[in-house]
């Protein structure tokens, strides 16, 4: 905790909880760059057919079955990709070219919603048959998002992410309004399944943008990660990341129980309402509005209140949407209600996003935001069978009451986990850290390495020095280092070592690529201390493999 703290108190020049004035005056400016405008464009519409598909998912399945587990199942497996594979997913997007693998799972998605489309069509589509294709749907997307969301940061500076990533809710929340709306009007006059062929040809234009988006080339010293390296010193990232994990625990209590509401939905639509399929879809379009709303004042209440503030705000009235849906009998009420819950919505996910995109460096991007999505659609998944299980034991409105009060439980149980938006931190590469002088340096895959670091401080400097290597093991440990330790010269009062081993060669060295220049501050922090004349040395050393004796 105190490690922790310190980190805290070090990066913070003023109140970090404080949105930059800035973003609120610029919240369109990330459209006059071409290619996020063209991106963004083509993404609306694939988001339009990916809800006419989930309306027509959901539609269909309640033709198919009535069953609460079977038709919270349907939200199952749209979200369950998501937990299995957004950690290869996250390093898949941080290890080789994010534009060729967002084209390949464009590619796969919109062959899926033709498949499914096509069954469909011919009338030969089953519960298990809809179960299995949506899971091989969002499959695709799985792999996809983390790339997605990594890229923004390429298109669009960093004093632009923040209106950038708000702009990314703003077409989804554009999408949720047009293809429910959409959709409900083609499944009454045509059939569930084109609308499973639109969204196939919806990926389309996405695809067409990518293959003449010249990306630029990220320049590597170093050979690439391998898969399962690249997870887990993205595992140990997080593992080690104060601010990422305040995220994560907000992100998880709230997607666990707000997955209620999505998997319910369609149930309460068509049996307590009795909505047709055009009904269902303007339920959904009154949520995507209440978004569209929340994108509009969001910037300017961030400007006004501070982040935290503003998340248990949003996340206490969705609690009473979903409280809403378990009690209310009236199309009128529970419209407005949505309304609110996508206004709440929007602001929560957007603070979240915006949260973690604004602490991580380039380096590490794709996993630590596949790790985000794992704890948003962990929760989703886990909680949709947990609350459809339930139901049917029970009853819908029970089920939705409960999660209801457990939302605004856990809102004031995580209080003391506080959102940073990143002010104050520089993520650029400091590349300070000197080269070694040696003959031939080690190999590449040697290991572990141990390096050590000398320090001689003034007695009456003690404390401040132990406060300031807490930030330091929390880089240390983030970057690379697989133990740490610092240890005091029980002879001489003030001579300090600190250690910390590394797997290889070639992951220390990933080291210093990593390094960045808020890095760089703490350090001079730490070295501040040293006693004058004593210069802080350094040492690396390889393990040499010992055989025991028989």
């Amino acid at each position: 905790m105190k490690e922790r703290e310190g980190f805290d108190k070090f990066i913070k020049k003023r109140d970090i909880n404080r949105m930059d004035t800035t973003e609120t005056r610029s919240f369109w400016k990330p459209l006059a760059n071409r290619s996020f405008r063209l991106l963004w464009i083509t993404n609306v519409v694939s988001l339009v057919g990916t809800w006419m598909h989930e309306v027509g998912a959901s539609w269909l399945m309640t033709s198919l079955t009535l069953s609460p587990f079977v038709v919270a199942m349907v939200q199952t497996a749209t979200t369950l990709p998501f937990f299995l594979l957004s950690l290869p997913a996250g390093a898949l997007a941080d290890t080789i070219d994010r534009r060729r693998l967002l084209i390949f799972t464009q590619i796969l998605m919109s062959a899926a919603a033709l498949g499914l489309g096509l069954i469909t069509v011919f009338g030969k589509t089953s519960p298990l048959t809809l179960l299995v294709f949506t899971f091989f749907l969002s499959m695709g997307a799985a792999i996809n998002t983390p790339a997605w969301q990594a890229i923004i940061p390429e298109l669009v500076p960093r004093k632009d992410l923040a209106s950038a990533i708000t702009l990314g809710s703003v077409s989804f929340n554009i999408a949720r309004v047009a293809g429910p709306a959409l959709a409900g009007l083609i499944v009454a006059a045509l059939g569930p399944g084109i609308t499973f062929l639109l969204n196939a040809l919806s990926f389309l234009g996405v695809v067409t943008v990518l293959i003449h988006w010249k990306r630029e080339p990220t320049m590597r010293t170093l050979p690439e990660e391998r898969l399962m390296g690249a997870i887990r010193s993205g595992i140990r990232y997080v593992r080690n990341a104060p601010h990422v994990w305040a995220v994560l625990i907000h992100m998880g209590i709230f997607s666990f129980f707000a997955s209620s509401l999505w998997a319910f939905l369609p149930i309460v639509a068509r049996s307590r309402l009795g909505l047709s399929s055009a009904g269902f879809g303007m339920l959904l379009g009154f949520f995507g509005i209440g978004g569209l709303v929340g994108a509009a004042i969001l910037p300017k209440v961030q400007h006004k209140t501070s982040m935290n503030f503003l998340v248990a705000l949003s996340t206490i009235l969705f609690s009473l949407v979903i409280f809403a849906l378990a009690v209310l009998k009236d199309f009128k009420l529970l419209s407005i209600a949505m309304v609110i819950g996508g206004i709440s919505w929007l602001a929560v996910l957007s603070i979240f996003n915006t949260s973690v995109q604004s602490v991580i460096p380039s380096w590490v991007r794709g996993r630590v935001i596949s790790v985000f999505i794992l704890v948003f659609f962990g929760g989703m998944a886990g909680g949709s069978m947990l609350w459809g299980a339930i139901a049917t034991k029970t009853s819908i409105s029970a089920t939705l009451v409960g999660t209801s009060l457990c939302i605004i439980t856990g809102t004031f149980l995580t209080w003391r986990y506080k959102l940073s938006s990143g002010e104050g931190l520089d993520l650029t590469p400091s590349q300070n850290w000197p080269v070694l002088a040696m003959g031939k340096g080690p190999d590449m895959e040697e290991g572990p390495v141990l390096v050590v670091v000398e320090y001689h401080i003034d007695p009456a400097q003690l404390q401040a020095f132990m406060d300031a290597m807490g930030p330091m093991k929390t880089i240390r440990m983030r970057d690379g280092a697989i133990r740490w330790n610092l240890f005091r010269d029980v002879t001489t009062t003030g001579h300090y070592i600190e250690s910390f081993i590394v797997e290889s060669w070639i992951e220390h060295l990933r080291q210093h690529e990593r390094f960045t220049i808020s890095d760089r501050e703490i350090q001079k922090r730490v070295h501040s201390f040293q006693a004058a004349g004593k210069p802080v040395i350094g040492q690396h050393f390889i393990a040499e493999p010992v055989r025991r004796e028989k």
